[in-house]
């Protein structure tokens, strides 16, 4: 892999899923496939975690994750692929890719069977990992919610292969102009093009949620949706981005293997994601190329 940093967050205190602890391993498993000398790791405290009256549970090790990710981050090249862990590791990555660029010109695409536009009062379970995008737009308890060039605008996202959402959420995407893709959708890759053209965007940010596959092609994730993408579909549409747009960051977040055996199977998948990430764009480049195989 080229042309990239990569910071590994194995934060498992986001997730609602009782599978949680095998984030870690998820992220320990992804993490050796990945260039040493261009690998940082954040240490996540072995605490849960209190809630301290937010309704976050745990709140606590949420916002010191949070705070060791900024910390790391700025001692990395940009782009930054995070890996980990659940999807409320990304807070500090897409925070700090918003920063960096001029408001207005990123766009965040999240490839997310779920919305994560819960909030610390609509959220069903409390698990930061369902409301991390909506702490990006601001929304949520402070410490964690974004403020200023942190914040992310709903005219600057796009939730893509989208296809379980909360009443609360659809609400709040329908309330927003929040454009969504749905999995047929992405059998065009230009169609994601086109949504962040639409914005104005100069630069993406890419947001993975490993649900976003259909379970068929995956086992290693704790929350999984029929009617996912295919493989092939989600990494032609990461190139097409690529070959248009600034690559600010990007995440690739919630594997959760069930032991050793199924890691090694499911990582075959995940690495063809990691070179689309950081690999070549060209369409005459061979499939999956830049190191992940």
């Amino acid at each position: 892999m080229s042309g990239a940093s990569f910071l590994v967050i194995p934060q498992w205190q986001g997730s609602g899923s009782s599978r949680a602890m095998r984030l870690i391993d998820g992220a320990d498993a992804i993490r050796g496939d990945l260039p040493a000398a261009r690998t940082h790791q954040v240490p996540v405290p072995a605490a849960a975690g209190e809630s301290l009256g937010t309704g976050v549970n745990r709140f606590s090790s949420l916002v010191a994750v949070k705070d060791a990710t900024e910390a790391e981050l700025a001692l990395l090249e940009p782009p930054v692929v995070a890996v980990g862990g659940d999807c409320g590791a990304e807070l500090a990555p897409v925070q700090h890719a918003l920063a960096a660029h001029a408001p207005g010109s990123v766009a965040v695409v999240w490839f997310d069977a779920h919305g994560d536009l819960n909030d610390d009062v609509s959220s069903p379970s409390g698990a930061f990992h369902g409301m991390v995008l909506r702490a990006l737009l601001g929304d949520g308890p402070d410490g964690l919610a974004s403020v200023g060039a942190n914040r992310l605008d709903p005219a600057q996202l796009i939730l893509a292969g989208t296809r379980a959402l909360d009443d609360g959420e659809s609400a709040y995407v329908e309330q927003n102009g929040i454009r969504v893709l749905g999995t047929d959708d992405l059998d065009d890759p230009e169609a994601v093009v086109e949504a962040v053209a639409a914005t104005g965007a100069t630069a993406v940010y890419l947001h993975i949620d490993l649900d976003v596959l259909d379970p068929s092609a995956i086992d290693g994730i704790g929350y999984p949706e029929p009617f996912g993408v295919q493989p092939e579909r989600l990494t032609e549409a990461i190139r097409a981005l690529r070959r248009r747009f600034e690559l600010a960051g990007a995440g690739l977040m919630e594997f959760a293997p069930e032991s050793t055996d199924a890691a090694t199977h499911d990582l075959a998948v995940i690495l063809r994601i990691l070179g689309s990430l950081t690999g070549p764009t060209a369409s005459q480049a061979p499939a999956d190329a830049g190191g992940a195989r």
